[in-house]
């Protein structure tokens, strides 16, 4: 009888067991920490874990490294300075639009040296919708939901009469204010690592759902007392709160690259959801994106590679547009400056994607292609060129008229549906003319080789 039970047992448990393993999502394989390991000197990946949505136009990262390192999140590291949001493509062309969260107890620590945390790994939890880390300095915990364009935050704070959240809207121009009767800071920033016309700015909007128990603005990390709303060079706030033993404050972030009003706007993709309905909300898209590809295989470590090389594979290029207050899908444009109707994409280099990226996407997910086309056509009538690295306008990298491979295989695919002529018009433009500032666009050489056949240089 005792024989029967146990063998029952053994049963069920392994039962149970087989049932959890299938109902493993594609998503649980994904490791956003894979190739993080890396430094300037030694790439093993040169990535970080980006908590986005697919092809989503902002991303959120525990940032390790120096405002300005392009590694940002180093595996080594073992303190947090903040949580980022980026927009970076490599740590080689590096970032713009950037700013960060930071919450910190006890004695309000500003710069970003002192505010840095302690952190293990074995208390981090990074997936694509979500992300969670224990601030051993702080004794308390941070994690991050987001969506295409916003994030949810949640802290959960010790019992203290001093917490804080530092926002850093980082140097070379920036500005905030706060707005205490609506538990509020907006701002923008201006970092950039090239790329950007003139009026470029990244707005932010940050909603908390807790009263403020102390407000300060900052410049250059030192606080300005009796100032609500500061403008300089490095600016940032501090907000202080008296919480309990656990208790939860919540934070609703949004940006945009066109306005305030827009980046409220953008806010409404969180809107009354809850932290955990963001969090839910992000694990399906991620299942459905990463699900138009199913494998099977018993070594889970090769299922786990595949698939986070497939999330790597579909958060760039990023979109690089927003969806105004009727309705329309409207972009800042990042040739012009200009506030334009239609797609945008960027923060991608044609020289590594062009013969397998875009072919990729125009087989596997040919309306997103089809978007990302019209894209390409937006690009071209806003800057005469089609780009060749953008990030998030023409940069001075790598050289070759890839662009036009990537707009040949989509019209093949019949997934262009965008202007044909006009685009083939800008195929032509490329190929026998250069960008007159960034010479690495266009077809660098084209008068040598049309002349004579041949480009007589290195």
């Amino acid at each position: 009888m005792n024989v029967k039970k146990l063998l029952i047992s053994v049963t069920v448990l392994l039962w149970g067991v087989c049932s959890l393993f299938a109902q493993k999502q594609p998503v649980d394989y994904v490791n956003p920490l894979m190739g993080t390991d890396s430094k300037i000197s030694l790439s093993n990946g040169n990535t970080y874990p980006a908590i986005a949505l697919p092809w989503g136009m902002n991303f959120w990262m525990p940032q390790t490294g120096k405002m300005g390192d392009g590694w940002a999140y180093t595996y080594a590291s073992d303190k947090i300075r903040g949580f980022k949001q980026t927009h970076q493509p490599s740590p080689w062309i590096n970032d713009y639009g950037q700013f960060s969260l930071m919450p910190v107890t006890g004695k309000l620590k500003i710069d970003q040296e002192s505010r840095g945390s302690w952190f293990s790994h074995k208390s981090e939890t990074a997936t694509p919708y979500y992300y969670s880390v224990y601030l051993s300095e702080y004794n308390m915990t941070t994690e991050i939901a987001p969506t295409e364009r916003c994030a949810y935050f949640r802290f959960t704070f010790p019992k203290t009469e001093d917490a804080y959240v530092i926002i850093d809207a980082f140097d070379r121009g920036s500005y905030v204010k706060v707005i205490p009767e609506q538990n509020k800071i907006v701002g923008y920033t201006t970092r950039n690592s090239g790329g950007v016309p003139q009026n470029f700015k990244n707005y932010f909007v940050i909603e908390f759902d807790k009263p403020f128990a102390s407000q300060k603005v900052w410049a250059e990390y030192q606080p300005v007392e009796e100032h609500l709303e500061l403008q300089s060079n490095h600016v940032g706030a501090a907000i202080g709160f008296v919480t309990r033993k656990g208790e939860q404050v919540h934070a609703r972030v949004a940006s945009s690259f066109i306005s305030l009003e827009q980046a409220e706007l953008n806010l409404k993709e969180i809107g009354t959801k809850t932290f955990d309905q963001v969090k839910a909300a992000g694990r399906k898209a991620w299942n459905d994106v990463l699900g138009k590809i199913q494998i099977e295989d018993n070594d889970a470590d090769r299922m786990r590679t595949f698939y986070s090389c497939l999330y790597r594979s579909v958060l760039f290029p990023r979109m690089f547009y927003e969806v105004n207050s009727k309705g329309e899908t409207v972009h800042y444009s990042p040739y012009n400056g200009e506030v334009r109707p239609g797609y945008m994409f960027t923060d991608t280099g044609f020289w590594d994607t062009f013969r397998c990226l875009f072919p990729f996407v125009n087989l596997v997910y040919p309306s997103m292609g089809a978007k990302m086309q019209e894209g390409l056509l937006n690009t071209y009538q806003e800057s005469g060129f089609f780009p060749e690295w953008a990030s998030p306008g023409h940069r001075w990298c790598m050289v070759g008229n890839n662009s036009a491979s990537v707009v040949s295989d989509a019209f093949m695919k019949d997934v262009t549906k965008a202007d044909a002529v006009k685009m083939y018009e800008g195929l032509l433009k490329g190929a026998n003319s250069v960008h007159p500032r960034i010479a690495t666009t266009g077809r660098m050489g084209f008068d040598y080789y049309n002349k004579l056949g041949y480009v007589p240089m290195m």
